[in-house]
């Protein structure tokens, strides 16, 4: 039993709670923590341990994480958290995702817990040390499910699951064929035509289909009475069992050469009803799960490595960091890495929806999962097993599938008092109609069909499995969606705000205009550019670099280098003080020349971008200008107007000058422009847009981007750019084009409908449903089909899904 588990002490029935704290440096602070957590009500003792930064609280009762957990940061530290993620077999139905979520929730130094029907997986945040996955599982088998934590970078159990569906296939054909003669009989009676079997045969034919092959009904029935609670499950034994007895009670009490009207093709096709929509819905579910074994099975099981001047296929699971690699045409990358020999194309599709094949050369990336399609590769390896990209997909799609919705909170304070509401609805209707009619089996069936026909099932599957298909066929094309959070916020969009360099455009500048003033010659003005960002990895250095290598100019030694954030770049050449940067950095400075001003916003009204170079000391003057182009994507057209087809406000925010930023928004067809944006700044514009009413999306690839990505409704950000913007955005496109953006906002929606559609005919059914059954309107062999159907109906919707392809800008491939 973990640390988190209740102790029973000798004297006293003390509980004791260690949870992990981030922020300790000294002694004086683990006399802070201690002071705050002697404060919390019901602690008898804290021990705290600087060294393994643990906090060990005694409690005179049952452990209050939540408390200790608000304590340690009342106190200005960090209560460690960690996430568990376990597997969950035996749950029917939204209830029982519920009953489970209760149970974790219970547990002392669980802090959140998310279950999902669809993938039969619990997401738990615990307190560090708090507890573990041993007792998550305690505690889950305890309301009588199954348990068990996830294998991380194991493949899917589809032989586990295969095997269940041909045992629950083989139940269905069992049950179908025990319940034939009964309905023949059954349609016999209706046609006058005397079909009907004898009592005692009907009885053998109905009970080993009650008893045997619905016995899961009665156990996961039981299990969720023990446990205080309800399921589906639990209905469908009470209805069936209530025309079973029936019918065992008329056959037993009938006169003799009378033969009762008994019910037990009712108990027998419900059954079988039942259990047939059972296995098709674990057969929809399981095809929900495709995206996830699709991404497993890109990953090759051996790799050719070459180690000692020699090559040897050896388990990929063996490969380290710096191995050297050789892939052959036709052959799956098997690691993350760089190529040193060789050169050819690579197939990519699978990992970035991008259809064509991309050229690599010695010095290019290539990620694990991609196919060589020709030449030779020479692969260092860079990153393996759950650092390949591949696996942070796999992690980003599952964590993703299994998140929760905002909108499934309705659904699960609906499902919570679903089957009890029912059980209600049927004793009244049992009630109300023997009052009536006196009729004692009348009364009985009609009970018996509001519970069949009740159905929570549809309820909690329409969000995941609409979830899990549109995160799933999202990834096949290129989008990563963090979590249904992010989903469910996307559909909304109403204004998508574009960063402009690498985003819009190729991100790769390049000089084309060289002014010079104050008396220097063009090489004297690109030789000190040129000094000035030789130590920079910005995109306009490393253009001001490759020109001066092309001209043959050399950069001259400089001093006292400083980086002015958003403004440029200042340093001392020749005992001279430059600055490099903006027209704000000049004014700043109090430079300025008519002449220069004039050509600057001539070169920036044509789309460049246009860097001053000046001198502070020995005397302040302009020494010229440099100007940049960038090539817009052809992709980004495409992009604008299919966001403008979705009613979406294109906005580009660029710390470029307004002359440059306009004329890349003129060419595109944005609607909006914020130029001259310092990086810090990029956020506020963000909250301006959501202050004027709008649900915003921010795209953007760098590390500047990642406050304004984190302040959006939605951060999108593009793969091809940093890991702070991907980890800070709640979408991102594996590959550098931004028609996804449109792909992204369409699927979300489309996504979001379905799971609209889904909740309303779960609701509407049920509202619709019971109370037919409730006035004798449907018979419980009726009420059993549409309860079955409802569920694989709302499943295969969703199922739809699958076809979804991005837009192009001009039409919609489906």
């Amino acid at each position: 039993m973990s640390t988190a588990a209740v102790q029973t002490g000798q004297n006293t029935d003390a509980a004791t709670l260690d949870i992990g704290v981030s922020g300790m440096t000294c002694a004086s602070c683990v006399g802070r923590v201690e002071k705050a957590l002697s404060r919390v009500p019901g602690v008898t003792g804290v021990s705290v341990n600087l060294a393994t930064e643990r906090a060990h609280v005694t409690f005179a009762d049952r452990p209050d994480a939540k408390s200790v957990a608000e304590a340690i940061e009342m106190a200005g530290y960090e209560p460690q958290k960690q996430e568990f993620d376990l597997t969950v077999g035996g749950m029917t139905c939204a209830s029982c995702v519920a009953r489970v979520e209760k149970a974790l929730l219970r547990v002392p130094g669980v802090e959140s817990a998310a279950v999902n029907l669809a993938t039969e997986r619990a997401h738990v945040v615990a307190y560090t040390g708090a507890v573990d996955a041993s007792r998550l599982a305690e505690a889950i088998e305890m309301t009588g499910f199954t348990a068990a934590p996830v294998v991380t970078d194991a493949a899917p159990a589809t032989d586990a699951a295969a095997d269940r569906s041909r045992r629950e296939l083989n139940h269905v054909l069992i049950a179908a064929a025990l319940s034939a003669p009964l309905v023949v009989g059954m349609v016999g009676d209706l046609m006058g035509v005397p079909l009907m079997l004898p009592p005692w045969a009907q009885f053998l034919l109905a009970t080993p289909v009650q008893f045997w092959l619905g016995w899961r009904f009665y156990r996961a029935g039981w299990k969720a009475l023990r446990a205080g609670s309800g399921n589906m499950d639990l209905l469908v034994a009470l209805g069936t069992s209530a025309a079973w007895g029936l019918s065992v009670y008329m056959m037993l009490t009938a006169h003799p050469g009378h033969t009762p009207h008994l019910y037990f093709e009712a108990s027998a096709v419900l059954t079988a009803f039942v259990l047939l929509g059972k296995w098709l819905e674990a057969r929809a579910k399981g095809q929900t799960a495709a995206a996830i074994r699709a991404l497993m099975d890109l990953r090759p099981d051996t790799a050719r490595v070459r180690r000692g001047g020699t090559e040897a296929e050896i388990p990929v699971e063996q490969v380290r960091v710096g191995d050297t690699v050789v892939v052959r045409p036709g052959e799956r990358i098997p690691v993350d890495g760089r190529v040193v020999e060789g050169a050819g194309s690579v197939d990519e599709s699978m990992l970035t929806g991008e259809s064509l094949p991309v050229e690599k050369a010695p010095d290019s990336r290539v990620t694990g999962g991609s196919i060589n399609v020709d030449g030779l590769l020479v692969i260092e390896t860079l990153a393996v097993g759950s650092e390949t990209m591949l696996a942070k997909i796999v992690r980003m799609v599952e964590g993703a599938q299994a998140s929760k919705a905002p909108i499934q909170r309705l659904v699960d304070k609906v499902s919570a008092v679903f089957v009890p509401v029912v059980l209600v609805i049927a004793a009244v209707t049992f009630a109300a109609w023997w009052a009536t009619t006196g009729d004692v089996e009348a009364a009985i069936v009609t009970a018996v069909s509001v519970l069949v026909i009740a159905c929570p099932c549809a309820l909690g599957l329409a969000t995941p499995t609409s979830i899990m298909v549109g995160t799933g066929v999202a990834a096949r094309h290129g989008i990563l969606i963090k979590d249904a959070e992010a989903l469910e916020h996307a559909h909304a969009i109403t204004a998508v705000a574009f960063d402009k360099t690498g985003t819009l455009t190729e991100g790769k500048p390049r000089v084309t205009n060289l002014v010079s003033a104050g008396g220097i010659t063009e090489a004297d003005l690109l030789r000190l550019a040129a000094t000035l960002q030789s130590g920079s990895e910005h995109p306009l250095a490393h253009a001001v670099r490759t020109r001066a290598e092309e001209q043959g100019v050399a950069p001259a030694a400089f001093a006292e280098f400083k980086a002015l954030a958003g403004r440029g770049v200042s340093g001392t050449v020749d005992g001279r003080s430059i600055l490099l940067g903006s027209k704000r950095l000049m004014q700043e400075t109090g430079i300025a020349d008519p002449a220069l001003d004039a050509r600057a916003a001539d070169l920036e009204a044509s789309g460049h971008t246009v860097s001053w170079l000046a001198e502070t000391a020995p005397t302040l003057r302009p020494l010229g200008l440099v100007a940049f182009g960038d090539t817009v994507k052809d992709s980004a057209r495409a992009a604008i107007r299919s966001l403008k087809e979705q009613g979406v406000e294109t906005v580009m925010v660029t710390g470029d000058s307004k002359g440059a930023a306009h004329a890349v928004a003129r060419e595109l067809g944005i609607d909006r422009v914020f130029a001259e944006v310092l990086p810090g700044d990029k956020a506020d514009v963000v909250a301006t847009l959501k202050g004027e009413g709008k649900v915003v999306g921010m795209v953007g690839d760098g590390i500047n981007d990642a406050p304004a990505l984190a302040a959006a409704d939605v951060g999108i950000a593009m793969a091809t750019g940093t890991d702070v913007a991907m980890h800070t955005a709640g979408v991102t496109l594996m590959r550098g084009d931004p028609r996804l953006v449109a792909g992204s906002i369409d699927v979300s929606r489309r996504t979001y409908a379905k799971i609209k559609q889904g909740l309303f005919w779960a609701f509407a059914y049920n509202v619709v449903g019971i109370p037919l059954a409730a006035f004798g309107y449907l018979s419980p062999v009726l009420a059993g089909a549409a309860m079955a159907l409802s569920s694989v109906s709302v499943v295969t919707n969703a199922l739809t899904l699958r076809g979804w392809k991005p837009v192009d800008g001009n039409h919609e491939h489906r």
